[in-house]
């Protein structure tokens, strides 16, 4: 019973929340919406075209990641299911892992009608109004639950909802962003450690909310849970013995939410970790992902009172080896130095000591376990908690500057009850209410946030939605987009709503040793890939002096991709695509600069073996008609039409005719042994569209 005393002793610790009429909580939450969309009118201003920008400086390849789950979600719906947890609509062959990737599953069930309506970059506009206007609500819900006034709790909720961690994280993380549920996971947790609920149903409750959150952003629960516990032990620090009984109730009450997580969760948790394509580790640096301390006072330009200018805070950024979009810590001097006073000053307030000192824990975590320095001096790493945390199952992928979200959280709880403290603590002097008035502007004002930024996504092509649909692929069937363009193809797919897969793509997947690796590189390719890759971007680019891949390496690369249809935006003439009208001989379908070829012939290359020619079409051998994409061993040593015209060949044991599709080796490979008769070639004098002969 003692933990519970120590929350609910009506002593200090808690004043009476006073009376407001009801209208009155209705009036913050629309306060909070019209600061939402204040934060995102640019984006609705064309909200079909429109996505945010890392502060006016280009658009992050996150964003067309979260436009193509968004897209992925809707589309599966749309064929009576949900989503696959698993899938080679994107990376095709190997597929990647859906939870293993930031892929907001629940957000785009939830939005999949007006994906379906207006396109994927509405959902993600609504997504990110909804993340700020929703996480400062349920932030004010909290707050007035355990006591705070409504003022206090409306300042609290505005403090968390459109804190710099949350502004900075909409230019890119929307799964960050919308953190809507992280407040009533840790109110639940709370409740039940503290005896204030019933175990059963707020064990439902509390399962049915994290069990939402694996589904939008797995990391943020992670940080929750650490945070819950750390407030816990604050709580068991003052009261070292709790009753038995309190124990067993708030143990009931986890253990039922643990189940309903498992019942919900379990399957997607074991696709996850166990399943095909699981992974282990994490593919980025987990050393830059920390947070520096004098991140907390200098101030990002998303703020309005930023004092330095684009350029002296990307050499502040450089400096320290950070990434203004991964920036989440700043809270300014004045919140700062509140929040560190109000603790001191209320420490027998259980609320504000809980949360104050889960706060500064938070904040300490956040700078990792990675080398640090504080005015200059050097501050080694064995220092810091989080670097005897870090290489914990589980801890090990978290990236603890995230940990800055929730300490704003802790810091909007701190300043609210202080406020009501502070508020209520000398009615009778008239000054003292205006003192606090404007030391809460001169604390909250460092923080006001800018609007986002916002420019035109990248448009689709001219032509690119005509040209897959005149190739008449069948639904799903896989394109490799040439060069690769990653995060810019999914956004095309997505915004056409093309029922195809891609190759590669700008996701995380399961490298060959079995840890995670970002798609497209060195870990997750192979060597044919990696080279044709490196080589068509020189081409792309045109770069004197740097010689194409070879036609076979090309091809070898095309077998391990498996595509249906190769697809070019960069026109005939450049220098790409006369590379790939020579290896893939004239495009299927053109329509402007962009450029299509059908490879049904291409499952065949790994049977091709020195000296083989490819058919396709309508071939015939021997004066029988043969299948399409006939495979033809005739020995040939000496290289007679292009690819794509009909030809005649034979020597002295057969004699087929059909489109030409490929040799093996291609010219300008090393020369190979003979193999067999020489053969004599005929053009035929008919020629027949490619296209419509691949079509047999």
């Amino acid at each position: 019973m003692a933990v519970r005393a120590a929350v609910q002793a009506p002593r200090v610790d808690e004043l009476p929340a006073p009376r407001h009429p009801r209208w009155a909580g209705a009036a913050v939450l629309a306060c909070y919406v019209l600061a939402a969309f204040g934060l995102t009118w640019r984006l609705w201003a064309a909200p079909a075209a429109q996505v945010p920008t890392t502060n006016g400086h280009g658009v992050s390849a996150d964003i067309y990641l979260s436009a193509w789950f968004m897209r992925y979600a809707a589309t599966s719906l749309t064929h009576g299911h949900l989503p696959a947890l698993a899938t080679t609509a994107l990376n095709y062959p190997q597929g990647v892992s859906v939870m293993w990737n930031t892929s907001i599953l629940l957000p785009g069930v939830v939005l999949a009608p007006i994906t379906l309506l207006a396109g994927p970059l509405v959902s993600l506009t609504v997504l990110i109004t909804a993340g700020f206007a929703g996480s400062a609500a349920t932030m004010f819900f909290v707050l007035r639950r355990w006591g705070g006034g409504l003022i206090p709790a409306a300042i609290g909720g505005a403090l968390f909802g459109f804190s710099p961690a949350l502004r900075l994280a909409a230019q890119d993380h929307y799964h960050l962003q919308f953190a809507v549920l992280i407040p009533l996971i840790i109110d639940a947790a709370l409740r039940l450690v503290t005896g204030r609920a019933a175990p059963v149903r707020t064990g439902l409750w509390l399962g049915l909310m994290m069990a939402a959150q694996i589904f939008i952003a797995e990391e943020l629960l992670v940080d929750a849970a650490i945070g819950v516990l750390i407030m816990t032990l604050v709580l068991l620090a003052g009261r070292p013995r709790p009753g038995w009984a309190r124990i067993r109730s708030a143990a009931a009450g986890l253990a039922i939410s643990a189940l309903v997580v498992g019942a919900l969760c379990g399957y997607a948790l074991w696709s996850q970790f166990r399943g095909p394509l699981a992974e282990v580790g994490s593919p980025w640096n987990l050393s830059i992902y920390g947070n520096q301390p004098a991140d907390f006072v200098v101030a990002p330009p998303a703020v309005v009172l930023h004092t330095h200018g684009a350029a002296s805070f990307a050499q502040f950024l450089a400096s320290t080896n950070e990434r203004l979009v991964e920036y989440f810590s700043y809270l300014g001097w004045p919140l700062l130095i509140a929040v560190l006073a109000a603790t001191i000053w209320w420490w027998r307030d259980v609320r504000i000591r809980v949360t104050g000192v889960s706060f500064i824990v938070l904040e300490l975590f956040s700078i990792g376990g990675h080398d640090a320095s504080v005015a200059g001096s050097h501050l080694p790493p064995y220092l810091l908690p989080w670097h005897w945390l870090e290489r914990l199952p589980v801890l090990s992928q978290v990236l603890p500057n995230r940990f800055s979200i929730l300490a704003d959280g802790a810091a909007a709880a701190v300043l609210a009850f202080a406020l009501q403290r502070a508020w209520t603590a000398r009615p009778s002097v008239r000054w003292h209410r205006a003192v606090v008035a404007g030391a809460t502007v001169a604390v909250l004002l460092p923080l006001l946030p800018l609007p986002l930024s916002a420019e035109h996504a990248r448009p689709t092509p001219p032509g690119w939605r005509t040209v897959l649909a005149d190739l008449r692929l069948r639904p799903g069937a896989t394109v490799l987009e040439l060069p690769i363009l990653g995060p810019r193809t999914m956004l095309w797919q997505a915004r056409a709503n093309a029922d195809i897969s891609l190759a590669g793509g700008y996701c995380i997947t399961r490298a060959h040793n079995g840890r995670a690796a970002s798609c497209d590189t060195r870990f997750t390719l192979t060597a044919d890939q990696q080279t044709m890759l490196l080589r068509l971007h020189w081409v792309a680019l045109a770069r004197p002096g740097y010689a194409p891949p070879s036609p076979t390496t090309t091809l070898r690369a095309l077998a391990d991709w498996k595509p249906a249809a190769v697809v070019t935006t960069v026109g005939a003439q450049s220098p790409l695509g006369q590379y790939l009208v020579e290896v893939l001989g004239p495009p299927t379908v053109q329509h402007g600069r962009v450029l299509g070829w059908r490879l049904p012939w291409l499952p065949l290359l790994h049977q091709l073996e020195d000296g083989d020619v490819l058919l396709a079409g309508r071939a015939e051998c021997d004066r029988q008609p043969a299948a399409d994409r006939e495979l033809v061993r005739l020995g040939v040593h000496k290289l007679g039409p292009p690819p794509g015209t009909f030809v005649e060949l034979g020597n002295r044991q057969h004699s087929c005719r059909g489109l030409l599709v490929t040799y093996w080796p291609r010219p300008g490979d090393r020369p190979t042994y003979e193999r067999g008769a020489a053969a004599s070639w005929r053009p035929l004098q008919v020629q027949t569209p490619a296209g419509r002969a691949l079509d047999g």
